[in-house]
């Protein structure tokens, strides 16, 4: 509990402080925030905005991390440095967009498909080694089974385990980086997201199986460590959302939102509770399916009469609300608190089983 407190402290001063700094840094050097073009007209004001903000998350998580372990002589696992990993692995990745975007003047950055193929490259590498690594118990980071509460149901073998966690973990980054469209909303929803996962780390240390054997305990290898690294993102998270907040002095960027996808499916990866992470990102869920609604059914109905329909004014939905008229913070508030039921409710599933004798 004291390296988690520690680390989280660490990571939000890094953050909160280091935060103004980074925005001094990127207004001399004119690295601001391209705008879409068939996006709100509200948004003009955010031009010029100094993106890449989400790299003083990730710095600030990792040094949170490293820090917290070694002033409190704990060692770092196998589990919380592989999900720092893919956490940076993916920044790097939104990093490269974001100054494509910036040093061509566009809201354009990487290609697609080698957005993707980044993605790809850094999941796939992530699960390969999640697989491995086994401690004095023969527990690996993550089993190749699908998990909700824990794993179920037969092994899926390497393969198999590995594209489903590369469609996780792309799909819940890209869901991440689709909510990040208003000022502070896609860090605050990550807020709770993060901190719900602090409590399940510590609940599974509390009931590992190792210590407490029991027939609803836990097979999780690092636990503990697990909970110790979203406390260091929630801290860097917590510091970045000041600056962030409406109307924000810093964006985040492709840099921070892949990160922070990346760094929940990991958690959700390693804590084997990776279908639960669907009600947990329930706000990032519903983002991103009003996308592939939006998409899909202007498609269809434009091979069948020739016209597209919109189900939405615009997507993702946070924009639709935008051309109703409703305010920024506004939506921003009702969509933390939207966030919030969909952590009571997966929290209450994953408390759930113990209340059954």
């Amino acid at each position: 509990m004291k390296t988690i407190l520690v680390t989280g402290a660490v990571s939000l001063l890094l953050a909160l402080f280091g935060t103004p700094l980074v925005i001094a840094v990127l207004r001399r050097q004119g690295y601001g925030q391209p705008i879409r073009v068939d996006g709100p007209k509200t948004h003009e004001s955010k031009r010029g905005t100094p993106t890449m903000g989400g790299t003083v998350i990730v710095v600030a998580s990792v040094v949170g991390y490293v820090v917290g372990n070694v002033t409190t002589h704990e060692p770092m696992s196998a589990s919380g440095l592989l999900v720092l990993f893919l956490m940076v692995g993916l920044g790097l990745v939104g990093f490269i967009d974001d100054f494509i975007k910036i040093y061509r003047e566009t809201s354009v950055g990487l290609r697609s498909g080698a957005k993707l193929a980044g993605q790809i490259v850094v999941s796939a590498v992530f699960a390969l080694e999640v697989l491995q690594h086994p401690d004095g118990y023969d527990l690996t980071p993550a089993d190749a089974h699908l998990s909700f509460l824990r794993d179920f149901g037969p092994a899926l073998g390497t393969v198999p385990f590995v594209i489903w966690i590369v469609l996780m973990t792309a799909g819940f980054s890209n869901a991440v980086n689709l909510t990040d469209g208003l000022d502070g909303l896609a860090t605050g929803a990550t807020v709770l997201v993060l901190a719900a996962y602090v409590l399940i780390g510590i609940w599974q240390e509390r009931n590992d199986c190792t210590t407490f054997l029991a027939r609803q305990c836990y097979q999780i290898r690092d636990p503990l460590d697990l909970a110790v690294v979203a406390a260091a993102v929630l801290g860097a998270c917590f510091g970045f959302i000041w600056w962030n907040a409406p109307p924000a002095k810093i964006i985040m960027g492709d840099t921070g939102s892949l990160a922070l996808g990346g760094v929940v499916a990991g958690l959700a990866v390693c804590t084997k509770t990776q279908l639960l992470l669907f009600i947990l990102g329930g706000l990032f869920t519903i983002i991103t399916l009003s996308v592939i609604v939006q998409v899909s059914v202007f498609k269809m109905t434009k091979l069948s009469t020739g016209r597209g329909i919109r189900v939405f004014k615009m997507s993702p939905l946070h924009h639709h609300f935008e051309m109703l008229g409703w305010a920024e913070t506004t939506i921003v508030i009702r969509f933390w608190l939207i966030c919030g039921l969909c952590i009571a409710l997966g929290l209450g599933i994953f408390y759930a089983e113990w209340l059954v004798t």
